[in-house]
């Protein structure tokens, strides 16, 4: 069987639904907190555990006949490493024979925050012996999204990113490459950086607003302190400012490399 934490979050639903495609949902554990928000893929077939990652008591037993478990990263920012540990100790417990994780692109060399967590957790599943494959995802493209209704209606995009390039990609495709590696062989003990094929910057995305909108879409550049006030807007919350990335060019690459802005406090 598979089993998919976090699965009724955005990335989660979207993994279940790619293994359907090939595997019957009787196989699919959607090990989820809150079971009943799991109704819709409980009426698909899927089984649904409670797995909650702040009762490590749940987790076990979510993951009891499992070969096979996708842990999805919680969104507890600087709280996540216990709640991953306890997700680790619960699969060597219930025998599971390979742990898929989603980490963050360049884990173990960005100087980004939000990398210490995911590179800390890596280093927790190699010391558990469980087998395991990381799956370092890139930048959601959904992510620049977000800012759309905005640039729509004041005819700007705003960051501080320069000429930095993004190889983001739809969460769909980071859910398929997740269902592959669960349901392919061979993957144990690898490493697998995921990104687009191709890189944008800020302003080409905003020219290509522009074309599809058909309205003029620039890209405002500016500095860091500049840009943490204009993020502290309605629909920002300060504190997160501190792990938002700033893409910085690469020498010899096309993809970008996270490193963080901090609010100060």
């Amino acid at each position: 069987m598979y089993a998919i934490t976090g699965a009724t979050g955005q990335l989660g639903r979207l993994v279940i639904e790619a293994l359907l495609k090939t595997i019957p949902a009787d196989r699919i554990v959607a090990a989820v907190r809150n079971p009943a928000k799991a109704s819709d893929l409980a009426e698909l077939g899927v089984i649904v555990r409670e797995a909650d990652y702040d009762r490590p008591d749940t987790l076990a037993p979510a993951f009891a006949g499992v070969q096979k478990l996708l842990l999805i990263s919680s969104t507890e920012v600087s709280g996540r490493l216990p709640q991953h540990r306890a997700v680790i100790e619960a699969t060597q417990r219930a025998g599971v024979s390979l742990i898929a994780y989603t980490s963050m692109l360049h884990a173990d060399t960005s100087s980004a925050t939000l990398a210490i967590e995911h590179r800390q957790t890596e280093e927790v599943i190699a010391d558990s012996g469980v087998p395991a494959v990381i799956l370092r995802n890139g930048w959601y493209t959904e992510n620049h999204l977000l800012a759309l209704p905005a640039a729509l209606e004041h005819g700007a995009f705003v960051g501080a990113a320069k000429d930095g390039r993004f190889s983001s990609a739809a969460r769909r495709d980071y859910a398929e490459a997740a269902a592959v590696v669960l349901t392919t062989d061979d993957h144990a003990g690898k490493t697998y950086e995921l990104a687009a094929d191709q890189a944008f910057t800020l302003a080409e995305l905003a020219a290509e607003v522009s074309r599809q909108s058909g309205k003029a879409i620039a890209y405002n550049d500016f500095p860091k302190p500049p840009i943490r006030m204009c993020w502290r807007g309605p629909g920002c919350r300060p504190t997160s400012l501190r792990f938002w990335p700033i893409p910085t060019p690469q020498p010899h690459a096309e993809r970008c490399s996270m490193t963080e802005a901090s609010s100060g406090g």
